[in-house]
């Protein structure tokens, strides 16, 4: 009787590591990670989206503190739009009298979004020469005769860019208002020109 021994079967082959990882790697399991992520992402696009959709993108501004003090520095008395319809938002305030001394020119400017959401831009200075000034009537056309707005005579002209400019020149003083708004809306402002009280 013969006794038998143990049967010796061969040792399991173990697959190399790159192999194991390149089948566990495969279409399917990378399209199952991917689909939650993507889930996520646009979840989180909407969501954003949906917060936005009722928030205001313009900016005001409360110009009433720029024109007190370019009213305070200046050597002139200061105008600026007042009262302005619903509709006219002031996006945007800036003077240079917060450097100025007793007799240095000051320049005041102001700018709207119109009803129609174009821009409109309000300038005075006493400096002929000030940038805000330059930039518009440089190079500008001026149209034949007056338009009288709000008690005043403004020119009317077209500025290098195609833009209508009204403009009003007294003692030193230039006022003007321009910008890609309608002649209608630049008039509206103009015409709201007032001098400053305090």
């Amino acid at each position: 009787m013969s006794s038998a021994g143990p049967t010796s079967q061969p040792p399991a082959q173990v697959p190399p590591p790159a192999i194991e990882r390149t089948n566990r790697m495969s279409a399917a399991n990378m399209l199952r990670s991917l689909v939650p992520l993507v889930l996520i992402c646009l979840a989180l696009v909407g969501w954003m989206t949906f917060r936005q959709s009722g928030v205001d993108p313009v900016r005001e501004v409360d110009p009433a503190s720029t024109v007190q003090l370019a009213a305070a520095r200046a050597g002139y008395p200061v105008v600026a739009p007042a009262d302005l319809p619903d509709g006219y938002r002031p996006t945007s305030a800036r003077t240079d009298a917060g450097e100025a001394e007793a007799g240095d020119p000051v320049t005041l400017e102001i700018g709207y979004l119109t009803p129609s959401a174009e821009y409109a831009g309000f300038v005075v200075s006493d400096d002929a020469r000030a940038d805000a000034v330059d930039a518009v009537l440089a190079g500008a056309q001026q149209q034949e005769g007056t338009v009288d707005l709000g008690g005043q005579a403004w020119t009317r002209g077209t500025t290098e860019r195609g833009e209508t400019v009204l403009s009003r020149t007294a003692d030193g003083v230039t006022v003007l208002v321009t910008g890609s708004a309608s002649d209608a809306e630049l008039e509206t402002v103009a015409g709201s020109v007032r001098p400053y009280s305090g």
